[in-house]
């Protein structure tokens, strides 16, 4: 009896699995390699390897073009779309609260500095983010638990989202230009949703009179309210009627005196613009680099022909 037979059959791989080996077998038919693949979708190739892996949730729009590149006939965004992508996902112990109300909200806003808000973040951005506080494997738990929150706003007839971004959440670079070129496309993706509004406060404005931190204004059904914000590893939940009232106005005059959603998008197309160059830039750096190197390494390759002292005229 062999070492197999002893350990008994193997476990049945997962449907996230069969989307990554369906996936990786559509590639090595079309004689594409992750990054080339990577290339023609737009995406970084850590993204196609982390998928075929089963260790990234890809989204519908990186289905939908896997399946353009690969001429599947649509096999994947079928298939992506049966697969329940956020079976087991677990929050930190003091986010589970706001999971939970994300979870049932008929309504929410949201101001944001510094960083895209979780609800927003694009898969690579938010691993990027994670990344710098966590180990990989955990912070690719915590990208699949950030994502599944988010399929309730993204779906069809999903709850009103407005979300007024500080210009600081386009411009502070998360990971590298094409990390931030993604995320300004996904930004631009989501906001011709009918249920969700994205603006931008811009930093050229000092008459705008923006809350004193990020905050979410929750409505949740029969009529109750919260306000939530965070600290380091910490939220803060109020209930108080005259705080939320007072928040609420801050928020919807700062809302009127910002951007429109239109505005907002040209802005955003902007720095994404600014994202592409400056990734096409590098690249062609890099390009020069290996092709530096390589003439480097071409000029200390040893001749094939000894080398014949001429001799040298006497004085």
């Amino acid at each position: 009896m062999t070492r197999k037979q002893l350990a008994g059959p193997e476990p049945a791989a997962t449907t996230a699995e069969v989307f990554g080996e369906l996936l990786r077998h559509y590639r090595e038919s079309a004689g594409l390699t992750q990054a080339a693949l990577a290339a023609l979708v737009h995406c970084d190739r850590s993204q196609v390897a982390r998928v075929e892996a089963a260790k990234r949730v890809p989204t519908d729009a990186f289905a939908r073009a896997c399946d353009e590149v690969l001429g599947t006939g649509g096999v994947l965004l079928r298939l992506w779309g049966r697969i329940d992508w956020y079976p087991e996902v677990q929050h930190p112990d003091w986010f589970e609260r706001r999971a939970e109300m994300d979870a049932e909200a008929v309504a929410l806003r949201e101001y944001q500095v510094q960083v895209v808000p979780g609800l927003l973040q694009a898969p690579d951005y938010a691993y990027a983010l994670l990344s710098q506080i966590a180990e990989p494997d955990e912070a690719e738990r915590r990208v699949r638990a950030r994502l599944s929150r988010q399929q309730r706003f993204l779906a069809a007839g999903g709850p009103l989202y407005i979300a007024v971004l500080d210009e600081s959440c386009v411009r502070n670079v998360v990971g590298d230009a094409a990390v931030m070129r993604d995320q300004c496309a996904h930004l631009l993706e989501v906001g011709r949703r009918p249920n969700i509004v994205i603006q931008v406060a811009p930093a050229n404005r000092s008459e705008l009179v923006p809350p004193s931190t990020s905050m979410s204004l929750i409505r949740l059904p029969k009529g109750k309210e919260w306000i939530y914000s965070e600290s380091l590893g910490q939220g803060h939940f109020i209930d108080d009627p005259a705080v939320f009232a007072r928040h609420s106005q801050t928020y919807d005059v700062l809302r009127a005196d910002t951007l429109s959603a239109t505005e907002s998008a040209a802005l955003i197309s902007e720095a994404m613009e600014g994202y592409e160059h400056h990734a096409e830039a590098r690249t062609r750096r890099v390009d020069l680099d290996q092709e530096q190197l390589q003439r480097e390494r071409r000029r200390q390759l040893p001749r094939s022909r000894p080398r014949i002292p001429r001799p040298r005229p006497r004085a």
